[in-house]
């Protein structure tokens, strides 16, 4: 068979697979992301399966941006920022701890390899795994503080870690000068987050001036691409320019795009998101064989592999718990403005169980220098790591049962979308009294002040052959009663008066109205 025809059959073959697997398990109730991985292993070791080589530069450059702005734009700017503190303890006070107190013990207990060396490995495992946490919290009712304090965690640590990683191999393969590691640091930040917030505006800017959703929506799907390229070629943080960039696109998109463009960039993404995040866990266990056979070489028996994997996989939660109990207990206790968002000891230990790893750790380990003592046994150890935490993340459910932890109040939910449209109806009711004017029907601003559906439904009274069309008037007085609406909502979520997904979903049912109001009165506006 033809090589390139042969790439597409295993191409197909693996969007197959991963959708069938994923399916299969969500039927069942098993955890998509450990079945992924166990059926990649077992394909692994299948004769004739292509041996899978991790290119960590395909996975940093080609997956990791999408993945990374696929979350992001559906994470809430304003609960970000108001959980900015902890999230930076983690995703920079956590890492460097993890970096240090880990890279010690892997230099104690791994045989002939340096210091250096253990604060590289010590880096590659250091940041949780964006897809792992969203596929856990996906399928667990966790209060919502929780979910944002993981997600945003598993969004900026990877930048963090890839600095601290950048200088373990500068340690390696030469020397280190601690002022140039604070300098690579500083500079990785201010050059990815400034990258990411010219170009989160710059594609605000642009959007304004599209009216096509396939345009803009194509503009989305290379955004990631465009946010992580140009800021690491100048030696910044791409990671950080994706998530900035995508946090900026989510929070703009009700202001400058269309009802369609943004119900069409949803899907696009949701599609994207989902092979993306379930494909990676097939990846990832089709690279057991070949990790193995390099493990063979490392010369250590069985019973120190096993020795030295156990230990590294405990003391890494070990130092992931003490760190979040330090926390825990710093917001407890400490100044005012920090007690005032102490965290319960049942989410302390929530967040302590969700430390997953994933493609990120996986493929930081492929970048460890060839001269790098023990590379491949620290290669399975790393892929050890990332099934180690996959399986300790199936435990979260049963520790979130035995914590009693309180879920998303879905009444509260109810009533403050409720309340969130009762204000949004009145704005909407505001802007009628200033649009409508004495050529407009009386029967459509009643049935508009009444919220009825005329959609599809002819009006009583007759209309003069000069006048507007009835359904016309009501798509023109709609839509701009919608504007209004949205204009509330979107002022509300700045202020914070509400949980974001009552925002969302009333976001969600004024775009409905929009589209099909444009739809079936198309002469009502242009989109």
């Amino acid at each position: 068979m033809n090589p390139s025809v042969l790439t597409i059959v295993w191409i197909v073959s693996f969007v197959l697979v991963t959708v069938a697997v994923t399916g299969f398990s969500r039927r069942v109730g098993w955890s998509a992301p450990i079945a992924l991985v166990a059926v990649g292993a077992i394909v692994s070791f299948i004769p004739g399966v292509p041996q899978v080589v991790i290119d960590p530069d395909l996975i940093l450059y080609g997956l990791l941006p999408p993945l990374l702005f696929a979350a992001a734009i559906r994470t809430s700017f304003v609960d970000v920022r108001a959980r900015g503190d902890s999230i930076l303890a983690l995703s920079v006070g956590l890492v460097a701890f993890t970096v240090v107190a880990v890279g010690f013990f892997t230099w104690l207990v791994v045989p002939a390899i340096t210091l250096a060396t253990g604060f590289a490995f010590a880096a590659v495992v250091a940041p949780t795994d964006a897809v792992a946490i969203t596929a856990i919290s996906g399928r667990l009712r966790l209060p919502r503080r929780v979910v944002t304090i993981l997600e945003g965690e598993s969004l900026f640590n990877d930048a963090t870690a890839l600095v601290a990683l950048a200088a373990a191999i500068t340690a390696i393969v030469g020397t280190i000068n601690p002022i140039a590691v604070v300098g690579d640091f500083v500079l990785a930040v201010v050059v990815g987050v400034a990258f990411g917030f010219a170009v989160g505006y710059a594609l605000t800017a642009i959007r304004r001036m599209l009216h096509a959703p396939v345009l803009d929506t194509s503009l989305s799907l290379v955004t990631p691409f465009v946010a992580f390229i140009p800021a690491q070629l100048l030696h910044g943080s791409g990671v950080l320019s994706v998530v900035i960039a995508g946090l900026i696109v989510g929070q703009s998109a009700p202001v400058v795009q269309s009802a369609r463009a943004r119900i069409a960039e949803t899907l696009n993404w949701r599609t994207i998101r989902f092979l993306l995040e379930n494909s990676v866990f097939l990846f990832i266990g089709l690279n057991l064989y070949g990790i193995l056979r390099g493990v063979t070489t490392s010369g250590l028996g069985v019973l120190q592999t096993i020795l030295i994997c156990v230990g590294t996989l405990v003391f890494l939660a070990t130092a992931r718990f003490g760190w979040i109990s330090l926390l825990s207990l710093i917001f407890r206790f400490g100044p005012a403005r920090l007690r005032a968002r102490s965290w319960s000891w049942g989410n302390t230990i929530a967040i302590g169980f969700a430390g997953l790893r994933g493609v990120v750790t996986l493929a930081a380990v492929f970048l460890l220098p060839q001269e790098t003592p023990q590379r491949s046994f620290l290669q399975f150890l790393a892929f050890v790591v990332v099934v180690g935490t996959l399986l300790q993340g199936l435990a979260l459910p049963w520790v979130v049962r035995r914590l009693k932890l309180p879920p998303p109040n879905g009444d509260q939910e109810l009533v403050e979308a409720q309340m969130l449209m009762a204000e949004a109806k009145a704005a909407g009711i505001v802007q009628l009294d200033l649009e409508v004017s004495e050529a407009d029907s009386e029967a459509v601003v009643e049935r508009l002040r009444a919220d009825a559906a005329l959609l599809g439904q002819p009006l009583d009274s007759p209309e003069p052959d000069d006048s507007e069309p009835t359904q016309v008037a009501f798509g023109r007085l709609r839509l701009a009663m919608i504007l209004a609406e949205r204009q509330a909502v979107l002022a509300a979520r700045a202020d914070g008066r509400y949980q974001e997904p009552a925002v969302r979903a009333i976001l969600a049912a004024i775009d409905a109205e929009e589209i099909a109001i444009r739809t079936l009165v198309p002469k009502s506006g242009d989109e």
